[in-house]
């Protein structure tokens, strides 16, 4: 995003000499413009400036030549033995060191980016007393053929001959001040620039707005522009995008005979770094240097390798372009070029993609002596389309794509080519060439009492005309109440009437709105919904239990399902696979939570975590390659009920899951017993208490052998049933999985579908039951019982055969031994009997028990003695 330089900002509205930085983001984001960092200097002194008094060439052995300078820097030089102020002593190894520049020194005590520290050193047989640096060493370019002279460093003579040693060279470098950085929102284009951000500045405080472009108009109005300028232009777009033309306005100037040694000026060079750009040459720097000022992107051609006419067009597939960073680009009918015409044959040379790059043909050299300025004004869709396809963000896209002034461009030219004379000199054309198709700007019917109504602001028609003016529309009053407004050319983001409703809002103050809380009409269908209710009863439940909940990416590939042992070919089929993923290696939405939430837990195992037991609830998407192709909706109307339906059959199916890994220790060692890790039996606890919770009365059904999947232990694995039909799993991991996942023995995970389990469960109002003021009595019993057979088969024979009596029944040991007898077993229960109307006596009790013996004894249980 933009940085702001508040010295370049003084140009175009005047900024009080006090304000700091930090003012200037609250003034700012008044009007919408937020602060994102206020960045400071990472560079600290002492850096001053040095005279080099002498040097001398000392060869290496290296084969490198190192220069023993002696180098004034005033109040800042040494003393010698005999008490006197003498130059300090520096080794110096770059090319374009000389006798008699001034040069910029770093003296110990500094600290350069990187926080690299300058001390005294002994390098090459000297102690080398400081360090001449180059624009690398400060943070100021890429630079480091060698060191800053400031004789040839774009200072005027006079501005080198006024330079003493020893002044402070942070300020003239620009090194001791802050810049603002700022966010701007898509339909703020205008604001990547300073011209933009001066006239918001002007908004927020009422400080005096000069807007340099209507002086720059007006000279270049003078010109003799036409279509049929010294530069021949044609636009030919065959391939529009959604019907709009690819370019609307194209405005080229020549500016010949120009000095092939000209460098851009020290402040040109200074606001470029400061707003976050890197000089280049004389002519890149002053079209990036218009770019910034007033946000016209402009693009400098070499005019002697150029051959006309130039011709805008769309590429023709199957193009190839090698841009200025030296990529080379397969482009697509839907490319805007600017190319030339070599050879007779019309736009057959690729000069760039407009908007978006130049190529490496026709861009400046260090031999270029006579200029081309273009100055046009693309579609946005065009340039954005271009730049992501092609992945290339410039700064030029970045402001094509939210709209340039249409009426800019004859300025932004007129600017860029009195830069380049005044450091280059040359010859700059008369007959300028303006290919202008633009449309008049939108004009907009606006009821003033839409301000009041949509936003509650009470504004009279005078301030609502007063502050459309001040963005630079121009308004007129049609009748009571009703303004014709039209719209500057630099806001294409004013389209209709709410959108001036914005601006009103946004100038008088957000914070002037007064703050309405809506009243909520009390009926049946307020508070959360059926599904909403018991989803979050899970999510309580579990986190309850001890468990923390997460929130994961739903994208997975092929690490994952080799992670969980799963046939990869036999997945993707049904799987939902991504056109343009997050991740080139997780290209599919996942058809588990289990498969996600297991990088969370990973990532908090890694990073010292181990209590890392973690639950999620989410949709997980379930891919059917049978479904019907999904319709392409018209836009702008309301879709069918018919094509809605269409819609939904093609989606795939998502629904909701809750899954849930528990790891590490459950219990931790103290003076009631040792630790405990997790396994098996804490996960079935936690599917146990889901069901209860939910009413929904789960049931296990242990599978064995073969029908284990490969992922989980065999003999810790069972299916989650509500009836008869499947509604998850839970069990314990494989021991291989555990160790190839880095995860603790015995780690185990459940996942349930929570759509199935609540279409499986009807839910009615329950009738409370009066708690019975008589005794309860307890009684325990413990049967030995067939491997095969399941608590819950046996719970229900004792509960069925205790009748209304029973209160409760609960399993609290399990016992396997060989003296029980093969493939046997035994289940220890509590059983608490009570009546609602009587104290029960022993021959109640007695009964009971013997009618559970009995039933017990019928499914093969035996009481154990």
């Amino acid at each position: 995003m933009p940085l702001i330089d508040m010295n370049w900002l003084r140009d175009h509205v005047d900024v009080p000499a006090e304000e700091t930085y930090e003012q200037l983001a609250a003034d700012l984001v008044k009007v919408g413009l937020e602060e994102e960092e206020i960045h400071t200097s990472q560079v600290t002194g002492p850096i001053v400036v040095g005279y080099v008094v002498d040097l001398t060439p000392e060869p290496q052995k290296n084969g490198k030549v190192i220069n023993w300078c002696h180098i004034d820097v005033g109040e800042h030089n040494v003393l010698d033995e005999e008490g006197n102020k003498v130059p300090r002593g520096i080794v110096c190894g770059a090319p374009n060191i000389a006798a008699g520049q001034k040069v910029v020194v770093t003296l110990p005590g500094a600290v350069l980016p990187g926080d690299f520290k300058i001390e005294p050193r002994k390098t090459y047989g000297h102690i080398s007393d400081g360090m001449c640096a180059s624009e690398r060493e400060l943070g100021l370019g890429s630079d480091h053929n060698g060191i800053i002279v400031l004789n040839d460093y774009g200072l005027s003579d006079e501005q080198v001959e006024a330079l003493q040693p020893g002044d402070d060279a942070l300020g003239l470098l620009g090194l001791n001040e802050a810049t603002l950085e700022i966010n701007i929102t898509p339909d703020r284009g205008y604001a990547f620039s300073y011209r933009g951000v001066a006239r918001e500045f002007h908004h927020s405080t009422g400080a005096q707005f000069n807007d340099v472009v209507a002086s720059y108009l007006e000279r270049a109005g003078q010109l003799h522009a036409s279509e049929h300028g010294d530069v021949e232009v044609i636009i030919d777009d065959t391939n529009p995008i959604h019907g709009v033309p690819g370019c609307d306005r194209f405005y080229a100037r020549t500016l010949t005979g120009i000095n092939r040694e000209g460098r851009s000026t020290h402040q040109m060079r200074q606001r470029l770094l400061r707003s976050g750009m890197r000089p280049i040459s004389a002519a890149v720097d002053v079209t990036n240097c218009v770019m910034l000022d007033v946000g016209q992107p402009l693009h400098a051609y070499d005019l002697d390798k150029i051959v006309q006419p130039i011709v805008v067009r769309r590429a023709v597939d199957g193009e190839k372009l090698v841009t200025l960073d030296g990529k080379e680009h397969d482009l697509v009918s839907e490319d805007l070029l600017i190319t030339d015409s070599p050879n007779g044959e019309r736009g057959s040379r690729v000069l760039g993609i407009a908007g978006v790059m130049g190529g490496l043909y026709g861009e400046v050299t260090e031999e270029t002596t006579n200029v081309l300025i273009e100055a046009a004004h693309f579609d946005p869709i065009s340039i954005a389309r271009s730049a992501r396809r092609h992945k290339i963000p410039s700064e030029a896209s970045r402001r094509f794509e939210r709209g340039v002034d249409t009426q800019l461009q004859a300025a932004a030219a007129f600017e860029a080519i009195e830069l380049l004379m005044g450091v280059c000199g040359g010859v700059a054309s008369e007959n300028p060439t303006d290919v202008n198709n633009t449309e008049q700007p939108r004009t907009i019917e606006f009821h003033t009492s839409e301000v009041a109504r949509l936003t509650g602001l009470t504004t009279t028609d005078e301030q609502i005309a007063q502050i459309l003016s001040d963005i630079g529309s121009i308004v007129s009053t049609v009748s009571e109440g009703v303004l014709s407004v039209t719209v500057p050319s630099w806001r294409p983001d004013l389209t209709e009437a709410c959108d001036l409703v914005e601006e009103v809002a946004r100038l008088v103050g957000y914070d002037q709105i007064a703050v309405t809380v809506p009243a909520v009409p009390a009926t049946s269908m307020t508070g959360l919904t059926d599904s909403q209710l018991r989803r979050r009863q899970v999510a309580d439940t579990l986190a309850e239990y001890g468990l923390t909940e997460t929130i994961s990416y739903p994208f997975v590939g092929d690490e994952d399902y080799k992670n969980f042992a799963y046939d990869a070919d036999a997945i993707k089929p049904i799987s939902v696979e991504l056109a343009n993923p997050l991740a080139g290696d997780r290209p599919y939405l996942r058809r588990e939570i289990l498969l996600t939430l297991m990088r969370t837990v990973q990532r908090n195992i890694r990073r010292g975590n181990p209590q890392a037991s973690s639950y999620e609830v989410g949709h997980v998407f379930e891919w059917d390659p049978q479904a019907p192709a999904i319709p392409a909706l018209p836009g702008g109307v309301r879709p069918s009920d018919e094509q809605l339906a269409a819609l939904d059959a093609g989606l795939p199916y998502q629904p909701l899951h809750v899954a849930a890994i528990l790891t590490g220790d459950v219990q931790e060692t103290g003076w009631m017993g040792e630790k405990r890790t997790a396994d098996w039996t804490d996960v079935v606890e936690a599917v146990t208490r889901i069901s209860e919770r939910l009413a929904a009365n789960f049931t296990l059904d242990q599978l064995h052998g073969d029908d284990v999947p490969a992922t989980w232990h065999p003999g810790r694995f069972a299916q989650v049933k509500v009836g008869e039909r499947v509604v998850g799993i839970v069990g314990e991991f494989h021991p291989r999985i555990n160790e190839s996942l880095g995860l603790p023995a015995h780690t185990a995970a459940f996942e349930l579908d929570l759509d199935a389990v609540f279409d499986e469960v009807t839910y009615e109002p329950v009738q409370a039951r009066p708690v019975s003021s008589y005794p309860p009595v307890h009684q325990d019993f413990a049967f030995v019982v067939p491997q095969a057979m399941t608590s819950a088969q046996l719970s229900d024979i004792i509960r069925t055969a205790a009748g209304d009596l029973l209160e409760s029944i609960t399993l609290f040991d399990v016992f396997t031994d060989d003296s029980l007898g093969e493939a046997k077993k035994s289940l220890a229960y509590a059983v608490t009997l009570r009546a609602a109307d009587r104290t029960l006596t022993a021959e109640d009790t007695d009964a009971v028990r013997a009618a559970i013996i009995d039933a017990t004894a019928a499914a093969r249980a035996v009481l154990r003695a």
